[in-house]
């Protein structure tokens, strides 16, 4: 068994940490990705990792190179999380650009274009209802766990850093929509599938397409998919949630 704790490349320390379910090794150097992934350290560093994530100095150069606008430990972090979200894609996951909470032990997800104002509707979430946590505020990941597709923090948590090392069960995924009136309705799959390409991970590798276009196929077959149209006031978040239970209790209903 390879020993990862003792595991050097270059002089830096490759670590093992837990990440929605799998052991996943990574040389986070120092910086925003060291700081963020201390919470994910896993307690025993000798065992096998699932996969690994790494990234060479001169491959982190040219994307430097390419986005001179991001700090050079900026552009570690976002691509460190790119191999993080395609290696996912081999265990059951995928990326979902969104702001995840839990509510009750189960989680809902609330995506949207940047700007639009997820993080602001989860934070009503926050304020309205007892008990609410945040899973991850910008990029949580999505994964089958035991058959069952549950929402799951990551250190790459987007620039406020709201995440915490939890999986919870998927209850509904959201995509929001600025709105002077608020109101949610369930939508198709076909209407869903768009929303859901603009807000993941569009591989060009063949092999991680297929699992992509695979795992949304999944997900789409499972769980219910929202569309809701809202301003950025309290009653937003009761709007939102008032729906989804509503639409549960109809589920429930016609099958009994």
């Amino acid at each position: 068994m390879l020993q990862y704790l003792y595991m050097c490349k270059r002089g830096e320390l490759v670590e093992l940490f837990d990440i929605a379910g799998l052991k996943v090794a990574m040389e986070c150097k120092d910086g925003m990705l060291y700081e963020r992934s201390r919470a994910y350290l896993a307690k025993d560093q000798s065992e096998e990792p699932d996969f690994s994530v790494v990234l060479p100095d001169e491959i982190l150069q040219k994307k430097h190179e390419a986005l001179p606008q991001l700090t050079l430990d900026e552009c570690r972090y976002v691509y460190m999380g790119e191999g993080f979200y395609h290696k996912i894609l081999n265990f059951d996951g995928m990326l979902l650009h969104a702001s995840a909470i839990e509510k009750d032990g189960k989680a809902y997800l609330f995506s949207a274009r940047s700007g639009t104002g997820k993080s602001t509707h989860t934070h009503l979430w926050m304020k309205v209802f007892d008990g609410v946590r945040m899973i991850n505020d910008d990029k949580p990941a999505l994964r089958y766990i035991d058959g069952t597709l549950c929402a799951c923090g990551t250190p790459f948590s987007g620039k406020n850093d709201e995440s915490s090392n939890i999986c919870v069960p998927v209850r509904a995924i959201v995509f929001v929509e600025r709105a002077e009136e608020n109101e949610i309705e369930c939508i198709s799959a076909k209407d869903a599938i768009p929303l859901f390409i603009s807000q993941t991970v569009r591989p060009a590798a063949e092999k991680y397409a297929v699992k992509s276009l695979e795992m949304l196929d999944r997900v789409l077959k499972e769980v219910p998919v929202f569309r809701l149209r809202c301003n950025m006031l309290p009653e937003a978040a009761i709007c939102a949630y008032e729906g989804i239970e509503n639409y549960f209790k109809e589920v429930d209903k016609n099958e009994n």
